[in-house]
Parts: structure tokens; sequence; C-alpha cells
């Protein structure tokens, strides 16, 4: 779900001691690279990257070098070993080792998928998901993207945000009408974000997609800051929100605080 990245979306910074340009650079190109565009041209890369042919051309060469893309002598693709990036994140982040189990545990249990994530700018970013079945038309797995402000857990992790930080992340959201029951207005978001806030979770009801309803719950850390979102996400014809509300809701709860507190006493 990751979208093209170009030049142009990097900070406006100038190159020196705390700027390395060239190394913004390279990481643009690799996230050029998408479920949407898996193989790419020369062409292509320094298109979406907003880059010269000669300076993207650097780049793969580079990356081909390190190991990271291969190509065929027309088209350039990412390796296994790019994982090797987002490996270095999870493996150090000890909240994961302890969320898995737990995950699983509420997966066997109600036979619904769940999934982490954390806010990454303007999205949430998946970390861990174990799946009970495809529910949904989105190929979600780790490092999927979504927009945080019509998803469960993107709201979770909004209503820990202090009101000048909320504010700053609206005035980037790009509201789109993915369904009748999506949020039409900031105003609109607004409520339906204080209301995650006041209750402490979030149902999300056919607002991303139709037929489409999810459950998220706040995990946090030792200060009582969300660090996370943990969700479950079913069709409304199997479990609608109701139903969701009085089964699932206390599981998922429970889950989310068994996660917490795992990581306030484990974690060093």
């Amino acid at each position: 779900m990751n979208d093209a990245s170009s030049t142009s979306d990097l900070p406006a910074l100038k190159p020196g001691d705390s700027y390395v340009q060239s190394f913004a650079r390279g990481l643009a190109v690799i996230r050029t690279f998408s479920a949407e565009a898996p193989r790419q041209t020369l062409t292509e890369v320094a298109r979406r990257c907003g880059l010269t042919r000669a300076g993207a051309r650097r780049i793969l060469l580079t990356l081909e070098t390190l190991g990271y893309v291969r190509s065929d002598g027309r088209q350039f693709a990412l390796t296994p070993k790019i994982l090797d990036l987002g490996f270095a994140y999870l493996s150090s982040q000890p909240l994961w080792q302890f969320a898995e189990p737990v995950m699983q545990t509420l997966v066997a249990d109600l036979k619904e998928s769940c999934s982490a994530a954390v806010l990454e700018g303007q999205d949430i970013v998946y970390v861990l998901r174990v799946p009970a079945r495809k529910i949904m038309s989105i190929n979600l797995g780790v490092g999927s993207r979504l927009p945080a402000w019509c998803t469960s857990m993107g709201r979770v992790l909004l209503a820990d945000l202090d009101a000048q930080a909320l504010e700053r992340h609206l005035q980037g959201v790009q509201l789109q009408q993915h369904t009748a029951r999506t949020a039409n207005s900031l105003d609109e978001l607004r409520l339906r974000i204080a209301a995650v806030r006041e209750q402490g979770w979030c149902l999300l009801n056919q607002e991303l997609e139709d037929g489409l309803v999810s459950l998220a719950a706040p995990i946090t850390d030792r200060s009582g800051r969300t660090i996370a979102a943990l969700n479950v996400s079913t069709q409304v014809n199997r479990n609608p929100p109701e139903t969701l509300l009085a089964q699932h809701l206390p599981r998922l709860l429970e889950a989310a605080q068994s996660i917490s507190r795992l990581l306030q006493i484990r974690a060093p």
C-alpha cells in the first residue's frame, strides 16, 4: 500500500552535516517499489522519484551492488534482502515479541484477523498481522499503510495526540468518501476521534470499505502513552457491530492490556 515517493516529498533541507541528500534520494528510490509497481524500468523509477535518469541509475546500481535490487537488464525489482531494513526495526522493539503470541491466541478465540499498527505521518503502518481469512479487497501485510483518519487503529492513535498535534495532523488529511458512512468533514472527524478518546476504543463501521467493520484498542507504555494500536476486523454480515461490542470488545481490550503489561514489565 506504499505510495510512490518523489524527491518533492522530501523535507526542504539543505545538504550538510545533518542531512545527506543522496541517502534521502536512495530511500525515495526504494519507496517507489510497491505491490502496484513491483518491477520498474529506469525511466519509471526516475519519473516516480523526480530524479534525472542518470541520478536514478546511480542509486539503482548502488542498491544492486549491495544486493537490495536486482535487474534483468531492463527492469529493476527489490530483493528479499530489503526485508533486513524492516526487520531491524521489528527486532529492536520488544513490543512485537510480546504481542504476537497474544494476537495468535486472540485470533484462535475469535476466528477473526488481528493486526497491530503504529502511527507514521498521515498513515498507520502495520507492524504485525495474524490473519484468520482474507476479508478485505486490500492486500495487507507487515509494512502496509492505510490513512490513519479512516481506520480504527488510526483513530485510537490519533485520539492520544494532544490538541495541537492532532490539529497539525488533521490539516494534512485528504478526505475521501470511501463509503456512504465515511466522515465527510473535518468537524465530523474531530467528533469521532473525541468519542474514541472518551471511550478508550474505536469501532469503525464500514467507513473504509463496505462490509468491513473493525474494533481497535490502545497499547500503552509505562507512562500511559499510546504507542501502538491493536485491532480485530470482520465482515458485517458475519459479525454486526452489536456482536462485536458484546463479544469481541472485552477480549480485544483484555489482549491490548495484556500486551501493555508485558511491555511495561519486561521492556528495558
